[in-house]
C-alpha cells in the first residue's frame, strides 16, 4: 500500500526562479506547508539531459503546438504570419526547441519533496503553469507574470519558476532521471510534525 505520507515529488527550480533569487523562498514555501527536502541540488544541465527530460513522443510534441494555436487563435494572431507556419506539429517542435533552450540558459536547482501527497500539494503551492492565469498565494502568481503570448512572440518558452511533476508515477521516473542510484536522498524526521 502507498504511503500517502512518504510521498516523493520532483522539484526543479527553473533559471528564472534561480535568476530572481527565488529558491529559498521556494523551498520555505514547501517547508512551510509541512513538506520536506530529501535532497538538493544546484546543477548546470546539459542540452541532452534537457531533451532527454522532456517528453519525444508526436502526441506530446502536438500538444505544444495545439496550444500554441490556442493561444494565437484566442488573441488574433495568425500563426502562419507570425510563426511561418500553422501545423500543430511544427509548432510543437519549435516551442519545444525554445524550452530546451531556456533550460539550459542558467543553472537549475533540483529537489525532491516528501510529504502528504507531495504531488498534488506541491503543483497547488507552485500554481497553474501559465504565471498570468496563477493565482496569487502561489508561487507563479507572486512572482511572474509571463505568457505564452508573450513569450511566442519573443520566440522563447514561458518562464514559469519552478517545474513540478504531475502525477507520482511521473515523480518516481523525474527522480530516478535526475538523481539516479546516487545516494543523495535522506531520510530524517522533522521537528513538530
Amino acid at each position: 500500500m502507498q504511503n500517502f505520507k512518504k510521498e516523493r515529488t520532483y522539484v526543479m527550480v527553473k533559471p528564472d526562479g534561480v535568476k530572481k533569487g527565488l529558491t529559498g523562498e521556494i523551498i520555505r514555501r514547501f517547508e512551510q506547508r509541512d513538506l520536506k527536502i530529501v535532497a538538493l541540488e544546484m546543477f548546470q544541465p546539459t542540452t541532452e539531459q534537457i531533451d532527454n527530460h522532456y517528453p519525444k513522443e508526436e502526441a506530446w510534441i502536438r500538444r505544444l503546438g495545439q496550444k500554441t494555436l490556442g493561444t494565437y487563435e484566442k488573441y488574433g494572431i495568425d500563426a502562419k504570419v507570425e510563426l511561418g507556419t500553422d501545423d500543430d506539429l511544427e509548432l510543437g517542435k519549435m516551442v519545444r526547441e525554445w524550452l530546451v533552450s531556456y533550460m539550459v540558459s542558467a543553472p537549475l536547482v533540483r529537489m525532491v519533496v516528501e510529504g502528504v501527497h507531495a504531488v498534488d500539494m506541491v503543483r497547488k503551492i507552485c500554481g497553474v503553469t501559465l504565471p498570468y492565469l496563477a493565482d496569487m498565494g502561489t508561487i507563479r502568481g507572486d512572482y511572474s507574470a509571463d505568457s505564452p503570448a508573450i513569450a511566442n512572440s519573443e520566440h522563447r518558452a514561458v518562464m514559469n519558476l519552478v517545474h513540478a511533476s504531475e502525477t507520482p508515477e511521473e515523480a518516481q521516473h523525474e527522480i530516478e532521471y535526475w538523481f539516479g542510484d546516487r545516494k543523495v536522498i535522506f531520510d530524517y524526521e522533522r521537528f513538530g510534525v
